[in-house]
Parts: C-alpha cells; structure tokens; sequence
C-alpha cells in the first residue's frame, strides 16, 4: 500500500515536512504564497501529495479524537496541546513499532554476535533511577501539599497540587516511552529467555493506558499506581545499572525482593482503588474498575514469573548443588559468569 500516493523517493522527506502540512495546506487553500496567486492546478505533485498525505492524517485524528470523546466524554482540559497528549495515533504508532522490533528483532540478532552495552546500561539504568526518584518525590510532595484523601480522591479539588501531579504524571507517561528500550537491549544482547509474554504485555500497554489517564483522569485518584511504581522502578533500575559493573554483580542480593515488591505493589493498589469504588467521589467509576481488572492481569502474570523464576530455579539449584555441579561466589550463584562463558564459547565455536 503506497503511503498517501508519494513515491519512495520522498519518504525520507515526508515526516519533517508533514510537520508542516497545516500552514501548507492553509496557505494553498487561501490560494497565496508570498503575495502571488496560485491554483491548486499549478501546484506540483509533490506538494499535492503532502496535501492529501497531512489531510488525511488530520481526518485520522479527528476520527479518532471523537469517537474517544464519545466513549470516554470530554478530556480534561488542563493537558490541553501538550506533547503526544493531543491525538493517540502517535502512541499507537509508537507500541506498534515496538511489538514489530520485539517479533523481527531476534530474528535479526539470530546469526549475530549479541552486543555488550555496558557502558550504554550504566547511563540508561542511571538516568531512569534518578529520574523514577524524581517522580516519586514530586508525587508524595504534590500529594501531601493538596491534602489528598487516600481513599478516594477527585481530579479538581487539590488546587495547584493538583497541576504538579499532572506534569509528574506526563513525565511518568513519557517514561513509558523510554522503557521500550528495556527490551531493545535485550535484543542487542540477545537475552532472549527475558522477553517474556509478563515483559512484552507490561511494557506495550502502560504506554496506551497512561495516554488515556493522563487525557481524562490525569491527577486526583491515579497518582497512587504511579508512586509506588515510580519507588519500586528506583530499586529495579539501581538493580540493572549496578549488575551492569562486574565487579558490582556478587553483591547485588535484592533482585527477588524486587519482585516481591512489585506483587505487593499490585495488591495496595487494588486496595486503594477498591477504596473508591466503597467509598466514592467525584472520581469516575469506570477508571477505578479498570484499574482494578489491570492490576489483577498483572497480579497473575507476575506470581507466574515469580513461580517459574525462583521456586524452580530454587529446586533446581539444590538438585546441581548435590551433584557438586554449582558455581557460587559469596554465597550466591554466579548466573552473570555463566553468562559470559557461553558467549565466550560462541565466539570460540564460530572461530
């Protein structure tokens, strides 16, 4: 299917200049540019084709935006205009490109030599602590200072604690985004085991449902999920960014608990937001029971993990460790030596 009839010549140049198809487009059909007359006739077939290219990305979002506004009511206003909020093709674009990556990417990584990314992991793995740290402490900052009720909480009644919980709240959106490159690391470095159904189903929805809440309900009830998470993320990514350092990896005993920490996270959740589904306000209904039916998909998917991760692996570890066949350092198994002796061997089988 050709995209807007342009030829493969212009694809390159159609995204920067489609950022401008609606001053084109205004322009044109007021028939001036720079003072002189012109006919559509006139105009050349490339610019034709950004036209009809821009107008019907312009129809696709109006689409959109109103059968949501129909279904879901009116947005809150206070998000108005602000980055990606405006229309969800781009955030559907954007899942929909990841889950391509995570089916071609492996593919692709088949025949090569997995890549180390250590230096690129310490950064990346940094940047997201400090910025998961952030939010949370804007978050219980912003909380305490519009006196939030923890059992139900309405999105208009904080004052100005109420916009700073809104713009953490885009960030934490935003960092959704960010996080697909968990899995683009995995398949540099061919951890395939790790791109799990839990992995893929967590990462590719969190970004769709922060679009809508932070659309709709961006403040007021939503900001417990997004606390708790944001301090669970500070251990995980402090997890990540010191496992990448070798010399860091026999001392880094908390990735269970990390886990633990996450089901935990679920349950308070499911918790508070059953508070107001009880105990009601202003707050729309229809959030708190998805919230709540979210949350239990996550609750099954994690225990599952959580099973097939540690009580396996625990049962196992003691069948090798009776036939004298685990390697262990302080205490723990070094799972990260026996990663790096199997990619050395297959650099060693492929010489």
């Amino acid at each position: 299917m050709k995209m807007c009839g342009a030829s493969k010549r212009f694809l390159p140049d159609l995204k920067s200049e489609c950022l401008k198809c609606t001053s084109i487009r205004r322009v044109f059909g007021q028939g001036r540019f720079q003072g002189e007359v012109i006919l559509q006739e006139q105009l050349s077939p490339r610019t034709r084709q950004l036209q009809a290219c821009c107008c019907r990305m312009e129809l696709l979002d109006k689409t959109i935006n109103s059968y949501l506004d129909v279904w879901l009511g009116p947005r809150d206003p206070r998000v108005k205009g602000w980055l990606l909020l405006e229309n969800y093709t781009p955030t559907f674009i954007f899942s929909v490109l990841y889950l391509l990556i995570v089916w071609l990417g492996p593919k692709y990584m088949r025949n090569k030599q997995p890549f180390s990314c250590r230096g690129i992991l310490v950064v990346y793995n940094l940047g997201l602590t400090l910025l998961s740290l952030y939010m949370f402490h804007e978050l219980v900052t912003g909380v305490w200072e519009g006196g939030y009720n923890f059992f139900c909480q309405d999105t208009h009644s904080g004052g100005e604690a109420d916009m700073k919980i809104i713009r953490v709240l885009w960030w934490y959106y935003f960092s959704k985004l960010i996080e697909f490159m968990d899995t683009f690391f995995f398949i540099l470095r061919k951890n395939n085991h790790q791109i799990t159904v839990l992995h893929v189903y967590h990462h590719a929805t969190m970004l769709n449902i922060w679009w809508f809440v932070m659309n709709w309900v961006p403040c007021g009830h939503s900001y417990f999920g997004a606390t708790l998470n944001s301090f669970i993320h500070v251990l995980m990514y402090s997890y990540y960014g010191l496992s990448a350092v070798p010399a860091m990896r026999p001392y880094l005993w908390w990735k269970k608990y990390i886990t633990q920490g996450q089901l935990t996270q679920f349950v308070l959740t499911i918790f508070q937001t059953s508070c107001g589904v009880v105990w009601p306000c202003a707050f729309p209904q229809g959030w708190l029971y998805f919230q709540i039916f979210y949350m239990i998909s996550l609750i099954i998917l994690f225990t599952n993990f959580y099973i097939q991760t540690y009580n396996k692996k625990a049962s196992s570890r003691r069948k090798e460790y009776q036939n004298g066949s685990t390697a262990t350092v302080n205490g723990y198994t070094n799972s990260f030596s026996s990663l790096e002796n199997n990619v050395k061997q297959r650099k060693q089988r492929k010489d």
